[in-house]
């Protein structure tokens, strides 16, 4: 329901924009209030309230009332709740979880799982494993070399653009390259895909819905993270494209099967010394 909403608000009236706004922000509120109320808080007439219950498809403002508390049903509110300056630090908080809580279950329930497969069968059989990110994803491109070197995947993560590019020019069709991208249009990262493809390698993509880099990928994994990223560092998509990363790893060490536990052992006995005993 509150897709449908944010799918249909440009198409809504001015006053009926009002009454979405109310919706979007404080949905279980809204399920609870009056019709008086709801009309006082958006500043709009009771009329305007059933109107655009009406154009977002339901009969009326009860029918949109059970209909949006059904989409609220895990206690969760599947909405991005903007902090406001006079928030306390409890609904700070309790904005900042609820966002991300409601984006890891719209991606889990929207990402393909063919794509997971199949973007899980080319890293675990690949020669060379390389990824490429910019700003924020250079360092989600860094957390996911650090989770495929052990498992003995010559692995390689590169977050300056020209570095990719040559990088991208050694790469054939036995290795895969994973590009990560909030917005999928630096221009730099698609180059160096661009570049890759051409020699044959293939392209896992983490990236959003219709982008740049998700049309060129060979499969991509698709997060729909609704924030600012213009002004702020991206916090909603970096935590599901670190999930998506934690997904493959998973994937591919279920895959490589018993044989990938001695590798994973060998790693883990080179630390053992390193760490401070708790009886020490």
């Amino acid at each position: 329901m509150l897709d449908r909403i944010r799918n249909q608000y440009t198409q809504l009236t001015p006053a009926e924009r009002k009454v979405a706004d109310i919706v979007l922000q404080q949905p279980n509120e809204f399920v609870q209030a009056a019709v008086a109320d709801i009309a006082r808080n958006a500043g709009v007439s009771q009329p305007t309230v059933i109107r655009f219950s009406r154009s977002v498809g339901c009969s009326g403002l009860q029918d949109l009332k059970l209909k949006l508390a059904g989409s609220l049903v895990g206690g969760v509110p599947y909405v991005h709740a903007n902090v406001r300056p006079e928030d306390t630090i409890p609904e700070i908080s309790a904005k900042v979880f609820d966002n991300a809580i409601s984006a890891l279950l719209k991606c889990r329930n929207e990402v393909s799982p063919q794509s997971l497969e199949y973007a899980i069968n080319l890293i675990a059989n690949a020669r060379r494993l390389e990824f490429h990110g910019l700003g924020n994803s250079g360092i989600i491109a860094a957390d996911a070399q650090h989770k495929f070197f052990r498992f003995d995947i010559p692995s390689v993560a590169y977050a300056d653009p020209h570095i990719q590019a040559m990088a991208a020019t050694l790469l054939g069709p036995k290795d895969v390259l994973v590009a990560i991208s909030n917005s999928g249009r630096t221009n730099e990262l698609l180059d160096s895909v661009s570049i890759a493809l051409a020699n044959g390698c293939k392209v896992v993509a983490i990236t959003s819905p219709g982008s740049p880099l998700a049309k060129l990928a060979t499969v991509a994994l698709l997060a729909d993270a609704r924030e600012d990223a213009e002004i702020y560092s991206p916090m909603i998509s970096r935590i599901l494209h670190l999930t998506l990363i934690d997904v493959l790893a998973v994937g591919v060490a279920l895959q490589r099967g018993p044989a990938l536990i001695e590798v994973l052992e060998k790693t883990k006995r080179s630390l053992r010394n390193r760490r401070r005993r708790l009886d020490a």
